[in-house]
């Protein structure tokens, strides 16, 4: 049986239903995007309303579980930075989870990846935009202002950061020109209506279901591709941004490029045939199926937080007397900095150094702790158990077949 994003209609896949390319004068063919939504309409069948409403409900049991954690914002912490390693690698970085709570840890390696500043300006542009939602809605203003804090003082941020693109630019294999790239976005003078068309769309009033709007407008977004770099990242972005606005998550815990960048061909190959072909219905059944698939993932990393955090906080009471006190407040702050030094749980605390010392190897004792140095001085520990909640599933790969 063929599954649901392999299903096409005759009708609804027709050239021309998400836009036509157009030659340009210097010989080229770009693609100018129809605005949205698409006609004619999406066909909601019932392999895609099944998809819908999987979809659906596993956002809203994601959303459930992050809101009876003692402190969900603990949780978004890691989370956040998981989905910042994993979107900057789908675009070319070597920085894993452990380089950048080692970079942030102000550990300074030899082999830490040069790359790793992109993925700490990931994070920052992440927790700017949504702290931007209280004051703005997702439009092309926010979206140039987190583009420029991605790429400040990165690759790329001799780009113009944060401005739309005044030349033309083209997705393909790397070192391929414009006459050989496999798709060519609209021209420089076609952005302000492609992105005006879609931020219209964005905020319409309309009975498109939330998740099929969303699935959409990462699509467009892709296809309009309107900065030199970093339109991967900020389209990615978009998503969680867009759920957030519209209250469906209270925390911005629902990120895709772990799916994405395990089914990386098949991605661009569906966004690709939504050009082609006006393939809107296949994109959109693996875009959902996508949603479901993390949501139930971070959903299952919720609950064994929980799980861990009880089980350390059990081992901490029984094992520790009268330090128990100290070695609790430590464990929470190990869920927002997973890495620290002695000095650190000293200033924390408001202990001696010998006194931390004590602690920490406590605690080390426990499993709770990790030394990661290798060194007898300048030593630093990782919260180990809680860093491989995250690590998990990063070297899974394959493809939707």
């Amino acid at each position: 049986m063929r599954k649901p994003e392999e299903h096409k209609s005759s009708i609804l896949t027709a050239p021309g239903r998400s836009g036509v390319y157009v030659r340009q004068p210097t010989g080229y063919r770009a693609f100018i995007p129809a605005p949205l939504p698409p006609k004619p309409p999406v066909s909601n069948d019932g392999a895609l309303q099944r998809l819908l409403s999987q979809a659906d409900f596993a956002l809203g049991r994601l959303d459930g579980s992050i809101q009876i954690l003692p402190n969900p914002d603990l949780f978004v912490f890691m989370y956040v930075r998981k989905e910042a390693v994993l979107s900057s690698q789908i675009e070319g970085t070597q920085s894993s989870l452990q380089d950048l709570l080692a970079a942030e840890a102000s550990i300074l390696a030899p082999t830490q990846p040069s790359d790793v500043d992109e993925v700490i300006n990931y994070v920052a542009a992440m927790n700017y935009g949504v702290q931007r939602l209280h004051d703005l809605p997702v439009s092309v203003r926010l979206i140039r202002e987190i583009h420029e804090r991605l790429l400040r003082g990165v690759r790329g941020s001799n780009l113009t950061p944060g401005e739309l693109r005044r030349s033309q630019n083209w997705i393909g294999p790397g070192g391929c020109t414009l006459s050989e790239a496999s798709f060519v976005p609209p021209p420089p003078h076609e952005l302000p209506e492609a992105l005006g068309s879609l931020e219209r769309f964005l905020h319409a009033d309309d009975a498109l279901p939330l998740l099929v709007k969303i699935g959409l407008a990462h699509a467009q977004f892709e296809t309009i591709h309107p900065f030199l770099d970093g339109n991967g990242r900020v389209g990615r972005l978009l998503v969680t941004f867009l759920l957030c606005e519209k209250g469906v998550l209270q925390k911005p815990v629902l990120y895709l490029s772990h799916y994405f960048k395990k089914h990386r061909q098949r991605y661009y190959e569906l966004l690709q045939a939504t050009r082609d072909e006006g393939d809107w219905e296949s994109w959109l059944a693996f875009f959902l199926r996508g949603v479901a698939e993390v949501s139930i993932q971070a959903s299952e990393t919720a609950r064994r937080i929980l799980a861990l955090r009880e089980e350390h906080r059990a081992a901490i009471a029984a094992a520790l007397g009268r330090s128990a006190g100290n070695g609790h407040v430590v464990l929470e702050h190990l869920y927002q900095r997973p890495i620290l030094s002695v000095n650190d749980v000293r200033e924390l605390i408001g202990t001696t150094y010998p006194a931390a010392n004590e602690l920490v190897g406590r605690m080390e004792k426990l499993g709770i702790l990790e030394e990661m140095t290798g060194q007898s001085r300048n030593r630093r520990f990782r919260y180990a158990p809680y860093i491989r909640l995250f690590n998990a599933d990063e070297l899974e790969d394959g493809d939707v077949r």
